[in-house]
């Protein structure tokens, strides 16, 4: 590894010692104001503990156009099974792994904290810029909402380098917009009969991964592979169900779901088929992308109570026919086995928790009346099936410019430093470009970063390579921008 890498990732290691959990970024917030005042820079927060660096062009850049460099501080914290790693309180541990780098059973935050090593690594190595403008944003994993409380005519930049891409060589200049809903059924409970017994059933080791980047590529998501096995054991037996837990975060697909059941004590055989014969199911319609799925039943405690038949079987019969995964695939992006995502929802989250069954679903499109329409006929089902439902947390696309000035000159510089052309894509995800953009007008925009592979997952993982090449077009770029 050259030193120059080795400094930024020393850094990005630094910033992996800080507690930084979507909505609790308290630490790393006041770490990184710190870190302005120590070298010398003005820095101001907002409300939501959004931090702004302004650093003053070095010599001979004085005349050149302000440039914000930008990246926001969240990660999204998940752990393997089995793992203890405390996210409010342990740091993340660094494991190279020839070339790669990755985590002890948990998310590295890479994404996106290889960003804020980038933008500090610019300063403390002293390399030749404009004006720069340092944005670190708040809570983007859960909503981009700290990119939504900034203030409209905070920066004063027009051209804007975010970076919280995943894929070297490629640039990013298009997002989609995205919404959340969340729907609850209050529970009615019922007594068990005295013959019931109690299992906790679960089925595990789904890839997971981010519900924008790796919605397309066939993974299963645990939710709705907890509902159809509980379907058919309500087919098949007199099932009662208790609770339903699965999923994490609105952004990353379940890996993991569970139930709390009870049968009759002498169909528990039974049972134990019905849920291999699911687990099979699953293995054939998966073959080709997981190779882990599991699901296991085993003998819990005592309970006095489930959820009133009638009420458990709309729960699952909404669940059953909940849209998950593509719902329209991009029709203006074909090339060879590429498949492009244009609108898509992940079915994300379930708890039984405050008297209720509670779902979360985060919807995507690069089309916005296409992302509402999936939103409504999510809204609709609730309806049907009388649930409570609410959406929020709404944020707008990133309109592709093909003509932009910004992509133009980075295409050219990338042509001339690596001698061969960078990609140029729209991205399934949300990225903060759009809301940005919308606040800033007139904001000439592209985003690009190291190559990360599977983001939002416990084998989240980084790409060493990657590193350098990137620092080395940023600085150019910087070099070159007028």
């Amino acid at each position: 590894m050259d030193k120059t890498t080795e400094k930024i990732l020393n850094i990005f290691k630094e910033i992996s010692q800080i507690p930084r959990e979507s909505k609790h970024e308290e630490k790393i917030s006041a770490w990184l104001v710190k870190w302005a005042e120590k070298h010398g820079l003005y820095v101001e927060t907002d409300e939501v503990m959004n931090v702004l660096i302004r650093v003053p062009a070095t010599p001979g850049f004085e005349d050149r156009p302000v440039v914000v460099l930008q990246g926001h501080m969240d990660m999204v914290c998940e752990k393997a099974e089995g793992s203890v790693h405390d996210f409010s309180r342990d740091p993340i541990t660094f494991i190279y792994d020839g070339d790669w780098l990755h985590a002890d059973k948990t998310t590295l935050g890479a994404d996106n904290g290889v960003a804020l090593a980038y933008a500090l690594a610019v300063v403390e190595l002293e390399i030749a810029h404009p004006e720069l403008e340092l944005l670190f944003t708040v809570d983007e994993e859960t909503g981009l909402t700290g990119a939504s409380a900034l203030k409209p005519g905070t920066l004063k930049g027009k051209i804007l380098l975010n970076l919280d891409s995943d894929d070297e060589g490629i640039f990013t200049i298009g997002c989609c917009g995205g919404v959340d809903t969340k729907i609850w059924f209050p529970l009615n409970y019922e007594s068990l009969h005295k013959d019931d017994k109690i299992y906790d059933l679960t089925i595990s080791g789904c890839l997971g991964g981010h519900s924008g980047t790796d919605i397309v590529k066939h993974r299963a998501n645990a939710n709705k592979l907890l509902v159809r096995t509980l379907w058919s054991l309500h087919e098949a037996l007199p099932l009662r169900l208790i609770s339903m837990s699965g999923g994490t975060a609105h952004n990353a697909i379940p890996r993991d779901a569970a139930a709390k059941i009870a049968i009759p004590s002498d169909a528990e055989e039974a049972a134990a088929t019905i849920l291999n014969r699911m687990v099979e199911t699953f293995r054939n319609e998966y073959k080709t992308v997981e190779k882990n799925i599991r699901g296991n039943m085993k003998s819990s405690g005592k309970e006095k109570h489930g959820i009133t038949g009638v009420l458990a079987e709309r729960i699952l019969r909404f669940m059953f026919a909940f849209p998950s995964g593509i719902e329209e695939l991009d029709p203006s992006v074909y090339s060879g086995n590429k498949l492009i995502a244009e609108t898509s929802n992940n079915l994300a989250v379930v708890r039984t928790e405050d008297n209720a069954v509670r779902i979360l679903s985060s919807q995507r499109s690069q089309v916005m009346s296409a992302r509402d329409m999936l939103t409504r006929k999510i809204e609709m089902l609730a309806y049907l099936a009388g649930a409570e439902f609410k959406s929020g947390n709404g944020y707008s696309s990133w309109q592709p410019d093909w003509n932009s000035k910004l992509l133009a000159k980075s295409k050219a510089v990338y042509r001339a430093h690596f001698g061969k052309e960078p990609k140029v894509n729209v991205v399934h995800g949300g990225l903060e470009c759009g809301v940005l953009g919308a606040k800033h007008e007139g904001m000439d925009m592209i985003s690009f970063g190291p190559t990360i592979e599977n983001a939002h997952s416990p084998d989240e993982k980084l790409y060493v390579p990657s590193v350098r090449k990137v620092w080395e077009f940023l600085t150019e770029l910087l070099k070159t921008l007028k």
